[in-house]
């Protein structure tokens, strides 16, 4: 198991294998549209004190991510930035050519984080050997995957140079993987979620409504700080500027041992995303 964090407040993080710091509390920004709507809530995510903004190529939103960064007057180095490659930009020389496609679109000339997004077949491990390029050149602080399972991450870590950093896989108490979270805890890989809130069924669920009665705070707020008090870092995503603000919220109190327990055994297998086996984008 993961050695128990510390965690704090809205600015704390946990410390990847490289020792860069990863807030564990972040602005996720999937189906948020390139335009006003993307730009108001990273403004308002960062000047309410988050410090990680998550974007990817296939968002088509990395434009506006930009701009709410530079609206926000927060520093940019003040800010945790991460974007993924894309399936059809996989490749070594894509990969490269993605990578700048995507500072030049952000407005940016680095990146915190650099993910590859799916484990595409045949094409994953150079992918990997760019970011591995791009890592050297210091052009990116950190560098992992998503929705990478045991067998893709044993197969690349086959012959890779540099270690992935992170994971970020779909999870919530219906999709725990605690022998993948164990995995990535022994080799140094932290863990991140997306879709924590099982795309909205989360909130539809009884027992969650339980213990947010019994700790007198929202499903969500549940639901995330679980993620954190398991070592994961979280992502969730939101437009509006109350429910990102409530999202952060989650410092005031801690969910006993047994509550994380009774979450953890939860466990169905069911994915409210598309499995890493056997996608076809």
């Amino acid at each position: 198991m993961k050695q128990q964090q510390t965690i704090t407040d809205i600015k704390g993080s946990f410390e990847l294998r490289n020792g860069v710091h990863m807030p564990y509390l972040g602005l996720g920004t999937y189906q948020s549209d390139n335009d006003q709507e993307v730009v108001n809530a990273v403004k308002n995510a960062l000047q309410i004190g988050y410090r990680h903004i998550d974007t990817a190529a296939a968002y088509k939103n990395e434009v506006g991510v930009g701009k709410g960064i530079r609206e926000s007057g927060i520093d940019r180095s003040d800010i945790f930035l991460v974007t993924k490659v894309w399936n059809t930009d996989q490749g070594y020389e894509e990969t490269l050519k993605a990578f700048n496609a995507s500072l030049e679109r952000l407005g940016v000339d680095y990146l915190d984080l650099y993910l590859v997004h799916w484990p595409v077949a045949g094409k994953f491990k150079e992918t990997w050997r760019a970011l591995e390029h791009l890592y050297a050149q210091k052009k990116i602080r950190a560098i992992g995957v998503s929705n990478f399972l045991k067998h893709h991450l044993e197969e690349l870590i086959e012959d890779c140079e540099v270690m992935p950093m992170v994971n970020q896989m779909e999870f919530h108490p219906h999709l725990v993987q605690q022998d993948l979270i164990n995995f990535c805890a022994d080799k140094g890989i932290q863990y991140e979620s997306w879709s924590p809130f099982m795309q909205g069924k989360v909130f539809e669920l009884d027992f969650c409504a339980d213990l947010a009665k019994k700790y007198n705070k929202s499903v969500a707020q549940i639901i995330l700080r679980y993620n954190l008090q398991k070592g994961i870092v979280a992502i969730p995503k939101s437009v509006h500027a109350k429910r990102i603000s409530a999202n952060a919220d989650i410092f005031d109190f801690e969910l006993s041992e047994a509550d994380i327990a009774f979450l953890d055994s939860l466990e169905t297998g069911e994915r409210s995303g598309p499995d890493p086996d056997n996608f076809n984008f």
